[in-house]
């Protein structure tokens, strides 16, 4: 389905899909006005989600990064376990199988996380690694069995990073006009001093013939590569997706149907094209409470495909810019209810938990993101 209708004044990556496109250079000028591309976006109608273009040195970072996804998951099996680390719930290092989707063990999957950014932030402070594993843990690398995927994972996580920077300044000074009552460059502030960014290698394992046909039934099915969800940290960035087939070899997108969808606020469903040479950033739940509702997360998923994409491997990276656990998630004066939680959760997909049940005004992003976690996953946590 469409999405509501264009900007006049806004770019956007084609006629045929409304995604807001910025370049490089207009976020590297500071007195540049993208209050119309950005409110495109991110405002009540919007997405959720804009690409930049232009960004230096991306597309070569991008190319060394994805493939190294699908060669980590060709290592053998007791070469990936040493790279699980169970004490941070999995969220650092390798994980497959750990996460559920419909409920049922996610092993269409495996991903390999860690902090672009900080090898160890937290060096100095042990009880917070105790306390917080999954934000504090330090990084594990597998030096011994892929050694490219460090550096190839380091550089093109900061690039995302310091792109996301830029882009968090203009939108601070958006919601300011918006919201004179805002802090100054909150956004920015955050994401930028933050030592708890996390970034995701993302190998999506080939389908078998069977299994493809079998997902063939739409955007709107429960079963997809990635379940309907929202980000729950401040901004994200994405990048596009890379496809392999059995030998190894890169391949077009197999089937149209597949990617990245988003589910609108009027309740359309909307696939979201990210071209090859463009970096995605999408808005987070934290900051669409920081700005009392100006910016606004959407529920997103990835979809397979059909028999087209049977054995064919999916790559891609994401990157999570959140603040620290102790950051408030506090809202600036005058806000609306309404506007902070998105209003209407009537087109909601089928388990995603609508923001007001997990938020409260007096919470810190630490005590947000356990309430998240409890909402997607209450069987784990009641096995906790």
């Amino acid at each position: 389905m469409a999405a509501s209708a264009p900007a006049a004044d806004v770019n956007y990556v084609s006629k045929e899909s409304p995604v807001v496109i910025l370049e490089y250079k207009d976020l590297v000028d500071e007195s540049k006005d993208l209050s119309s591309a950005l409110s495109a976006a991110y405002g009540s109608n919007g997405l959720g989600l804009l690409v930049v273009r232009g960004v230096p040195g991306y597309v070569e970072a991008r190319a060394k990064l994805l493939p190294l996804a699908r060669q980590f998951a060709q290592l053998p099996e007791e070469a990936k376990l040493r790279y699980e680390h169970p004490a941070s719930h999995y969220n650092f290092g390798w994980s497959h199988g750990k996460e559920t989707l419909a409920g049922k063990p996610d092993v269409a999957k495996g991903s390999y996380y860690a902090n672009p950014m900080y090898d160890s932030p937290f060096d100095g402070q042990p009880e917070l690694v105790e306390k917080f594993p999954s934000f504090c843990a330090p990084n594990i690398w597998p030096t011994a069995d892929l050694p490219a995927l460090e550096p190839a994972f380091k550089a093109l996580g900061t690039l995302i990073c310091e792109t996301g920077f830029l882009l968090a300044r203009h939108c601070d000074m958006h919601v300011q006009k918006i919201n004179p009552a805002y802090p100054t460059l909150r956004l920015h502030n955050i994401i930028s001093k933050s030592r708890t960014a996390k970034a995701r290698l993302l190998h999506y394992f080939p389908m078998t013939t069977e299994q493809a046909a079998a997902g063939a039934g739409g955007v709107d099915v429960d079963g997809s590569w990635c379940g309907w969800h929202n980000d729950h940290g401040s901004l994200t960035g994405l990048c596009s997706a890379m496809y392999f087939n059995a030998e190894g070899q890169e391949v077009p997108n197999p089937d149209p149907l597949s990617g990245l969808y988003i589910r609108s606020r009027t309740g359309q469903t909307v696939k979201a094209i990210i071209p090859q040479d463009c970096l995605a950033f999408q808005m987070g739940e934290t900051e669409q409470i920081h700005s009392a509702g100006v910016l606004q997360a959407t529920p997103h998923c990835v979809m397979a495909g059909g028999p087209a994409s049977a054995n064919i491997s999916r790559e891609t990276f994401a990157v999570f810019m959140e603040p620290e656990m102790f950051e408030p998630m506090s809202v600036p004066s005058s806000a609306d209810a309404a506007n902070i939680t998105g209003g209407t959760t009537a087109f909601l997909p089928k388990g995603v938990p609508s923001l007001a049940s997990r938020w409260k005004a007096e919470q810190d992003f630490g005590t947000f993101t356990n309430a998240t976690l409890a909402a997607y996953h209450p069987a784990e946590e009641a096995k906790a």
